[in-house]
């Protein structure tokens, strides 16, 4: 047989093989926002790619987002300028969105759905991987135990971080959350050794997701990291405002996926920095509409907390395995409204909330952590003697009591003056004020977890012993400092 009939057939075959993995269908029947509406589209499933082609030649990628006996809804992941009804065909690979990942993504910048921006050629991958991911099985997670201290008194003392955790930051528009985020991934330490970001092999590596932020705000993302040494430790992905918003659907998939392949295959800490959730939110809602489901809580989706813990809930450490993912989400509330759809059901699903303070703020206050709202619920996991020093945990139940106080006795004092409190009234206030400039206040320089229980005990050395109920006498006779 010749070789050109040889080449002929192995054509011929491979035309075949492609037909079975990709089929093709010229039966686009409505376009709404970013949605179209294909009819009659055997063996379609949920998650599956596509490409759109249109009659000009130009090529669009989407995604199918549900399945009908009449029709199969496809999410465009691009802009829609130029799609319509005649012409179009919807080409369809039988694969749901995968993400190449590599070591060699370490140092690298790519769009919010994994494509690279920084002028370099594609990784080699080492892997490929679905996207979506699975939560990490209940029966497989490690119980978190190791702390990680951040340099901020007010996170380490009260609100203690531990490794696999998932601790929301809840800010609010024009509040520096970004600002504490980048200060954390700057002097992050799991268990006070030596640091995280410089060195390949031992610390954290950052993934760093912006959905639907400005460039300036990524930009200075992007000059802390540089700043820090930490470039080289890093992997990025944005999705900026003038990019679509559906593609803040995948972004943080994503990065959890690169998370996910850095630390439990190749054993690194991997600190997720996703920003802002909110952005991610509006665009579900933005979906749910175009699609006219019936809405719940403020037009939002009512399987937003399904989506949101698929998401959040693949961080966290497996039984066996040397690596953790710990998530640090950034979200604006809106209107600083704690019981907003996305505080709230967010608050449901993790581990805690670290919440900034417009009050504080304002007062010039840095970093603005409002330490009673926010919370840490596997703080005692991580601290005590042997982590961290075993007075701690009563220490910071006697702070955030005395300074709990100092906050409500504010408004007795706008109603009857400084003059109608008792001396114990006037000493709590100026704890509180003390606590506010001194403790929480700290600049962005970085604290040791020493130095911030030696404050602590400072700060409470303006209170008589017997007034210290919250902490063990014998701790409070072996640490309380001389009285003020």
């Amino acid at each position: 047989m010749s070789n050109e009939k040889n080449e002929t057939l192995v054509a011929q075959g491979l035309e075949k093989t492609m037909n079975l993995l990709t089929r093709e269908y010229q039966a686009v029947s409505g376009i709404t926002g970013p949605l179209l509406f294909v009819e009659r589209v055997p063996r379609a499933r949920i998650g599956e790619t596509v490409t759109i082609l249109l009659p000009e030649g130009e090529k669009r990628r989407g995604q199918v987002i549900e399945v009908s006996r009449q029709h199969t809804v496809i999410q465009v992941l691009e802009a829609t300028s130029g799609i319509g009804t005649r012409g179009t065909r919807i080409r369809f690979h039988e694969q749901v969105a995968m993400l190449d990942v590599s070591l060699e993504m370490l140092g690298r910048r790519f769009n919010g759905i994994g494509e690279p921006i920084d002028g370099l050629p594609p990784v080699i991958p080492q892997e490929r991987r679905e996207i979506t991911g699975r939560v990490i099985n209940p029966a497989a997670r490690d119980k978190p135990s190791d702390w990680i201290q951040t340099g901020i008194s007010a996170i380490d003392g009260l609100n203690t971080l531990v490794r696999g955790q998932k601790l929301p930051i809840f800010s609010g528009s024009g509040l520096p959350a970004h600002a504490i985020a980048s200060q954390i991934f700057r002097h992050a330490r799991v268990r006070g050794e030596e640091a995280v970001a410089g060195r390949r092999g031992g610390g954290f590596v950052v993934v760093f997701a912006a959905m639907g932020i400005p460039y300036r705000e990524a930009a200075y993302f992007l000059e802390e990291l540089d700043r820090s040494g930490a470039f080289e430790e890093t992997v990025v992905f944005l999705n900026l405002a003038e990019d679509p918003a559906i593609e803040r659907l995948l972004t943080p998939r994503c990065a959890l996926t690169t998370a996910e392949f850095l630390a439990f295959t190749h054993g690194r800490q991997a600190l997720v920095i996703l920003t802002d959730m909110t952005n991610y939110c509006e665009a579900l809602r933005e979906i749910a509409t175009a699609r006219e489901e019936i809405p719940g809580r403020r037009g939002y989706p009512g399987y937003m907390y399904t989506d949101l813990a698929s998401i959040y809930e693949r961080a966290g450490r497996i039984r066996g395995r040397a690596g953790s993912v710990t998530l640090l989400p950034i979200l604006t509330m809106p209107d600083d409204d704690l019981t907003h759809p996305i505080p709230d059901l967010t608050g449901y699903i993790t581990e805690g909330q670290i919440v900034l303070s417009r009050d504080l703020h304002l007062k010039g206050v840095y970093p603005p952590i409002d330490v009673l709202p926010s919370l840490s619920r596997l703080m005692n996991l991580g601290i005590g003697a042997g982590k961290t020093r075993e007075e701690h945990r009563g220490l910071a139940d006697q702070l955030y009591a005395c300074y709990a106080q100092g906050r409500d006795l504010r408004r007795l004092e706008a109603i009857v003056g400084e003059e109608g409190l008792t001396e114990a009234d006037r000493r709590l206030l100026r704890f509180a004020e003390a606590f506010e400039r001194e403790f929480v206040g700290q600049g962005d320089t970085a604290r040791s977890i020493e130095e911030t229980l030696d404050l602590g005990w400072r700060l409470l050395a303006r209170f008589p012993r017997e007034r210290l109920t919250r902490i063990p006498l014998e701790l409070v006779e072996r640490y309380y400092p001389a009285e003020q």
